[in-house]
């Protein structure tokens, strides 16, 4: 089956259990937690065949200013899942977290195997203290995860669509991309049945703490976005790692110098990757909304050459 872009897609991955599932009900949690355990890849970094590069693709790999800040963050990352993991009591919950946390450990390995095996140096900071709120923690991570995928589906496109990565190098990676677009999936269910589950009169509070943490991720990439790529990092202090938003800030201008690929033509790339990669699942699934709906609503005022 071939998916928009002409290219193989994975077969679409529904949940048996036919009908209606209703928001914080136990099929709920089945429903978004079997679509980790059962769409779980269970590739290895250590026999991945890493491409060997003409010397033009191997300047613009080993150019990119980020993979420190790449690893740094699937390191703080991975951290916070497992701990959030072993706070959990719900045993398939607890799985499918653990899960997730792997997986990002995973990420850490294909980066830095990729980086030993194209000679790239990095000094990404690996401390990490075991937060004392974990699930407060955990939302921030989540909702960061949730606006860092968003743009970086775009960018994985724009990455492809202009060359700057050789297929080979594409063909890699693309089960990390897809990971986080399962893993933001999880979370944002994750959430909404949490709060279903919580006593009534703390409904609203959990309700109000997923804003505020949405909110601070959203502020903490806009902070990060005013000095751009190779701005102050202490405009962007993070909960989640330092900061990967210079990865998605100007990414655009790094990956490609079509003069033509204006910010209103790339948040539509972003926008029609994160529809094509959400579509694999279960339309009963809640989808990651917050960044669509924001980008969609600025969308029209957007000039057409910005």
């Amino acid at each position: 089956m071939d998916d928009q872009n002409g290219e193989v897609a994975p077969a679409p991955w529904r949940w048996p259990t036919e009908g209606r599932v209703r928001l914080g009900s136990d099929a709920h949690k089945e429903l978004f937690c079997r679509l980790l355990l059962d769409t779980y890849d269970p590739y290895k970094p250590a026999v991945i065949d890493w491409p060997e590069l003409d010397p033009d693709a191997l300047a613009r790999l080993t150019g990119l200013p980020f993979w420190d800040i790449a690893v740094e963050t699937e390191i703080h990352t991975s951290r916070v899942m497992q701990a959030i993991a072993d706070a959990t009591d719900d045993p398939l919950i607890r799985e499918a977290i653990a899960l997730n946390a792997f997986e990002e450990r995973r990420h850490k390995e294909v980066l830095e195997n990729m980086i030993r095996f194209y000679g790239i140096e990095i000094a990404p900071d690996e401390s990490f203290e075991a937060p004392r709120r974990r699930e407060w923690k955990y939302l921030c991570t989540g909702y960061g995860e949730c606006f860092d995928s968003f743009f970086a589906f775009g960018l994985f496109r724009l990455a492809q669509e202009s060359g700057f990565f050789p297929p080979e190098l594409i063909e890699v990676f693309e089960p990390v991309i897809q990971e986080e677009a399962r893993h933001i999936l999880f979370f944002v269910n994750w959430a909404v049945y949490r709060q279903a589950n919580a006593p009534l009169p703390l409904r609203p509070v959990f309700g109000a703490r997923r804003f505020a943490a949405l909110a601070s991720r959203a502020w903490n990439r806009m902070q990060f976005a005013r000095g751009g790529l190779g701005g102050d990092e202490n405009t962007g202090g993070s909960e989640d790692g330092r900061n990967n938003s210079s990865m998605t800030v100007d990414g655009r201008k790094l990956l490609s110098d079509d003069e033509k690929l204006t910010l209103k033509r790339f948040l539509g790339m972003c926008l029609s990757e994160n529809d094509r990669r959400m579509a694999r699942y279960d339309e009963r699934l809640v989808r990651p909304m917050a960044m669509p709906r924001l980008v969609r609503a600025a969308l029209p005022f957007i000039p057409k050459n910005a």
